[in-house]
């Protein structure tokens, strides 16, 4: 792995994963909210979410879907890496105090346009809460030899 532009495409194999961990705190919740302004009741109000079929406040779906934009920004692929597309399936809520696992696995290497296709998947305590899809493009050794750099 190169440290500036992660694995470049010449080293990435199907089956090779990595994964990154955070325990979601109300910190997260509301710093999320504001960023993205996603202020739903049922992410900030306790007693609005006991009305729902949730029994209580969740946190943002795509906040723990970001978690696997870390793990493809920072590990697998790794820096240098252009996310192109994503798909998601949330299945189950995640909370305060859970501790939500991303984990991307490659699933294919298209090297000729130095594409990357992933599994994602984040679970909370064995149990997945979102699954999915990623295509990314990943940075390549022979390009970059290639053009000089």
């Amino acid at each position: 792995m190169n440290p500036q532009n992660g694995y470049d495409i010449e080293d990435i194999a199907v089956g090779m994963s990595a994964e990154t961990a955070k325990t979601i705190t109300e910190a997260d919740i509301l710093l999320f909210s504001a960023v993205s302004t996603d202020t739903n009741a049922v992410h900030l109000d306790e007693e609005f979410g006991k009305t729902t079929m949730f029994g209580g406040r969740i946190a943002h779906g795509m906040l723990s879907a970001s978690l696997v934009s870390a793990v493809l920004g920072t590990r697998l692929p790794g820096p240098g890496v252009i996310y192109m597309s994503q798909s998601l399936r949330f299945k189950a809520p995640v909370r305060i105090g859970d501790t939500v696992h991303a984990k991307v696995t490659v699933k294919e290497v298209i090297a000729e346009k130095s594409r990357v296709v992933l599994d994602t998947v984040c679970s909370v305590g064995g149990k997945v809460v979102i699954d999915g899809e990623a295509m990314v493009m990943a940075t390549s050794r022979a390009k970059r030899e290639a053009a000089g750099k």
